[in-house]
């Protein structure tokens, strides 16, 4: 029998990608993973760490505010004691004063206007003296009032996010 091309009859069964010229398939496989999954679980580890972290620093930022709310509070407190006393220390020196002019209206010598004056300033000063103590002393205590509220409040924040 003659053979040509009109009777021979070629089967291929090789896919050019996954078989080879035999019929046997060539095996390039991973073991399956399921990257759907696993991108799922690092996504909601992800958004579970966020929501952890958003509460906390919501609860940071409130305490925080009932800090400052706290510390200005005291702040004005002092503020209101410290301007009353001025207000009172002005009061005082300005009746000291009137004092004096009614006292120098009634001197008849020269010599009893130098003696007024040298005594007026004299308790012009002592005055000055200890309203300035004072009133440093009310301006420190208002600093230390303000500030400690702040300082034991962030010391409390701050060790509490580092723990």
């Amino acid at each position: 029998m003659l053979v040509n091309d009109a009777n021979v009859k070629v089967e291929t069964h090789a896919d050019p990608v996954t078989e080879n010229a035999n019929g046997a398939k060539l095996r390039f496989e991973l073991p399956l993973l399921n990257f759907q999954e696993l991108f799922r679980g690092f996504a909601e580890q992800g958004a579970a760490q966020a929501r952890k972290n958003i509460e906390s620093m919501k609860s940071t930022s409130e305490e925080i505010s009932d800090v400052l709310r706290e510390a200005c509070s005291m702040n004005v407190k002092g503020t209101i004691d410290y301007g009353a006393r001025v207000i009172e220390i002005s009061k005082n020196n300005t009746s000291a004063t009137l004092e004096f002019f009614s006292r120098l209206a009634e001197t008849r010598s020269l010599l009893d206007i130098v003696h007024l004056s040298i005594a007026q300033s004299r308790e012009a000063f002592e005055a000055a003296s200890v309203q300035n103590r004072e009133l440093w002393a009310l301006a420190q205590k208002v600093a230390i009032d303000t500030t400690e509220p702040i300082k034991t409040g962030f010391n409390r924040v701050l060790q509490r996010t580092v723990a």
